[in-house]
């Protein structure tokens, strides 16, 4: 087995394929299909349709986005930028915080409505989280004076636009501070066409948590780890995986958190925290196919579509995305690949080169 490091998953990307905006239509993006040989295929995103079969499965992630940015201040009136992580019960939650000096526990803080907020403790595993308590729900809290958590590489604030296409339309269970992006490329027209091919659908649930997207900041992969997310795999999705494995169907995961949920549970119903972080040499035991944007140099989701399509694959095919100007990130284009079950040997690619 190959030892990666950090730098194994870094690229060149132009600040310009960084998509700011999404298509004028759901369906409007862009989809590279990526066999297990390497073999790169350029299409539309309905062309899906075509290439999944009656009794393949394919696993949306349900989870809504909330309006998890919040501006308080200190009683002295200092800014305090919050960013919920993580609703833990009706009026608590865990958050980051951008504050000239982080508050101590016990501390208030003061939302616009005038309503107050405490700082409980800080996390003492990752010490730039901070428990919270609120005076109301803080669910309620978030749609009032919360605003959407756009991800710092779209440069615009928040607009009427974002609060509905920064959701899939199948947002369902409130709890992610990002959008599961891949399922944003879905509308239900194609929904309803996918049934009437005989493609079933089934729903799990991750809460998206910042700390999906924390930047790996060692070289030896081993020494990171991830946060973890909250995920439910229903009963009715759980049978559904089996019989789609009983008849020979494929599983594809739309989505990145949608593959960890099923691959935390082994395909089996429950709930779970999870930290399941999969790097190349993982064995995946449920997945069959992946449905996934394309993600950022160094990230542990780079790391994730290496280990399921294969190392090199998945080079050549963001090389590819590239020089044929595919759109990248959240609001970008989309890939659907292929569980790679080989071993293949790594070769880096010159037109991938590091930053």
């Amino acid at each position: 087995m190959t030892h990666y490091t950090l730098s194994d998953f870094d690229f060149a990307l132009p600040p310009e394929l960084i998509a700011q905006a999404p298509a004028a239509q759901r369906v409007g993006s862009r989809l590279l299909e990526v066999s297990p040989c390497g073999a790169l295929h350029d299409r539309r995103f309905p062309d899906i349709l075509s290439l999944l079969s009656p009794g393949d499965l394919l696993v949306f992630n349900n989870s809504k986005v909330i309006r998890a940015r919040l501006a308080a201040q200190k009683p002295t009136g200092g800014r305090v930028e919050i960013l919920i992580e993580r609703i833990t019960s009706p009026t608590t939650a865990t958050a980051m915080m951008r504050v000239s000096r982080k508050p101590a526990p016990g501390s208030a803080l003061l939302l616009s409505d005038g309503s107050t907020l405490w700082v409980e403790r800080r996390d003492p595993v990752h010490d730039d989280r901070f428990a919270l308590r609120f005076e109301a729900p803080v669910l309620e809290v978030l749609e009032q004076l919360g605003e959407l958590p756009l991800p710092p590489y779209i440069e615009h604030s928040p607009t009427a636009q974002d609060d509905t296409r920064y959701q899939t339309v199948y947002a369902k269970a409130p709890g992610s501070v990002a959008a599961p992006t891949a399922g944003l490329h879905f509308d239900e027209p194609l929904l309803a066409a996918l049934e009437a091919k005989g493609i079933s659908l089934a729903h799990v649930t991750l809460h998206v948590g910042s700390g999906t997207f924390a930047p790996v900041k060692h070289e030896d992969l081993s020494q990171h780890v991830m946060h973890s997310e909250w995920c439910v795999l229903p009963e009715e999705t759980a049978a559904r995986v089996a019989s789609t494995k009983a008849r020979g169907g494929q599983v594809v995961a739309v989505g990145t958190t949608s593959l960890r949920t099923l691959e935390s549970l082994e395909g089996r119903a429950g709930e779970r925290d999870t930290n399941l972080f999969i790097t190349p040499g993982y064995s995946f035991n449920t997945v069959d196919r992946l449905l996934t944007n394309f993600h950022l140099p160094k990230s542990t989701l780079m790391m994730l579509v290496s280990a399921f399509a294969g190392y090199d694959t998945i080079r050549g095919a963001y090389a590819h995305a590239i020089a044929e100007r595919y759109r990248f990130f959240s609001y970008g284009d989309a890939m659907l690949l292929t569980l790679n079950k080989a071993d293949l040997k790594r070769v880096k690619s010159p037109a991938l080169d590091p930053l």
